[in-house]
């Protein structure tokens, strides 16, 4: 059920829209020219990749910082944190590439606060406090909605309704990957991160074909 749910938000999603086309990044979010358009495939598909990569490596980061810090691992989940708040710093380099520059600075703190509550999750499961969880997932769930609405008011295109179901399921893969961590189950846990990693596609790719058709003079067809 939770599969299907997932799948019938991302085709609303690519139904209602058509996406693609931004620079990729190096490490230190600085802009370059893209992988895909310096071998023929064009800015659509370098939005395509970029996005991609970036929304996949966000999920991969913070399962690693979780795990660091559910290990006691402080140095190692010092530099997860800040290697994942790179990554949310790239990320809204990209949003603010199409958007415009404010709308970059206003995406990284709403970006950042669905971190801070995965961190209040994972803090409150490595002290078994049931309330905490519930608190912050509860917080999440909600923030599904805010992150949404943003989303929507910059492209009419994206149905908030379906952006925030996607949400949803990547913040119920997340902490389907801190649960399995907590318990000391490390194949899970690896299963759980690899599902969460590939379920950002469904958010990449929607989100790519929506630009792409809101922009169509930033990201020509080749």
């Amino acid at each position: 059920m939770k599969t299907l749910k997932l799948t019938f938000a991302s085709a609303m999603l690519a139904t209602a829209v058509a996406f693609g086309g931004v620079t990729g990044l190096e490490p230190t979010g600085a802009f370059q020219a893209g992988y895909a358009q310096a071998h023929g495939m064009g800015p659509q598909a370098d939005l395509r990749l970029a996005l991609n990569q970036l929304l996949s490596e966000h999920a991969t980061l913070a399962a690693a910082a979780t795990g660091a810090a559910l290990g006691g691992r402080n140095k190692e989940f010092e530099a997860a944190a800040a290697t994942l708040d790179m990554n949310s710093q790239d990320i809204a380099k990209a949003i603010g590439s199409v958007y415009g520059e404010a709308a970059g600075e206003a995406f990284l703190p709403l970006w950042r606060k669905h971190i801070g509550f995965f961190v209040d999750y994972t803090m409150a499961t490595a002290k078994g406090s049931g309330k905490g969880q519930k608190k912050a997932v509860d917080d999440l769930l909600g923030y599904a909605g805010d992150f949404a609405a943003f989303l929507n008011s910059a492209t009419p295109a994206l149905p908030k309704d379906a952006v925030a179901e996607l949400v949803k399921m990547h913040i119920l893969s997340l902490k389907d990957v801190v649960d399995a961590q907590a318990n000391r189950d490390p194949k899970l846990a690896y299963q759980k991160i690899r599902e969460a990693s590939r379920h950002m596609q469904m958010i990449a790719d929607p989100l790519a074909d929506a630009i792409v058709k809101q922009f169509p003079e930033k990201f020509p067809a080749m």
